[in-house]
């Protein structure tokens, strides 16, 4: 049977994973995994009776996101852990259909998605300036 996994979550098969099963499957070091325990509340995984760290399904979703938020997004730990919070919100839970309903909630998604992805473009074309300045 062939994989449905995707480039940004992998399938995802058993109830429970040990930190080093992750860190394979998120190409991330173990050392990162439990520094982000640290930094992102939301990351909790369950203690065995023996103290290792399992990780439940959700855990392993909320590592990719957190991943690509800092790595492909360019979010700040801080930043990260703002946004993640505030998706989670008390208003993203009950409100979302509702200010989507109310108008424009989707569409200023959209632009505040747009607005993120043109200034980390002009971030990186600033920064090939500055490469270009400091060799002359």
């Amino acid at each position: 049977m062939p994989s449905t996994a995707t480039a940004t979550q992998p399938t995802i098969e058993k109830d429970f994973y040990r930190i080093g099963e992750v860190s394979r499957l998120t190409a991330l070091k173990p050392f990162v995994l439990r520094y982000w325990e640290t930094e992102f509340p939301m990351l909790e995984p369950v203690k065995s009776p023996s103290g290792h760290r399992l990780y439940r399904q959700e855990d392993v979703a909320m590592v990719l996101r957190i991943k690509r938020l800092l790595y492909d997004e360019g979010f700040t730990i801080a930043g990260a852990r703002r946004h993640l919070r505030e998706q989670s919100g008390p208003e993203s839970e009950s409100g979302a259909g509702s200010s989507i309903a109310a108008g424009g909630g989707a569409a200023e998604g959209a632009a505040q998605l747009l607005s993120r992805k043109m200034l980390l473009d002009l971030r990186d074309t600033l920064r090939t300036f500055l490469t270009l300045l400091e060799r002359r």
